[in-house]
């Protein structure tokens, strides 16, 4: 089962890896997507979506939100950013019945990036 929680942002960005006008800094109001896979536990829950928030807040968006990503993030592409957010996570989401499955990051309402962890042969969400 995947329990899922959405979460906006705005954040500032310059690609200096880029050739193109995403080179510059600009802005996007961001969507992140938290996916955890588990079983329920007694209460029937994989993982209560108020802990999730709570998490949220304070691994990824107090460090994000309306701030430059390049000063945390070398490269911030919608990618990189992905593979932070799940640094960020993946051991605080861990528990008996649960683990972190899936990050989306949005940049805009039409182009995002899903990412899964590293993969490994036979573990799929």
């Amino acid at each position: 089962m995947i329990v899922l929680k959405e979460f906006e942002f705005d954040a500032a960005h310059y690609l200096p890896s880029y050739n193109g006008k995403c080179e510059h800094l600009h802005g996007h109001t961001y969507k992140l997507v938290v996916k955890v896979d588990g079983r329920p536990d007694m209460e029937g829950m994989v993982l209560d979506f108020s802990l999730l928030k709570k998490i949220v807040q304070t691994k990824v968006l107090r460090r994000l939100d309306h701030k430059l990503l390049n000063d945390v993030i070398p490269n911030p592409s919608a990618e990189n950013i992905a593979i932070w957010v799940w640094n960020q996570l993946a051991k605080p989401l861990y528990g008996e019945n649960r683990r972190l499955c899936e990050v989306e990051v949005w940049e805009t309402r039409t182009s995002g990036c899903i990412y899964r962890g590293e993969f490994y042969e036979g573990e799929l969400c």
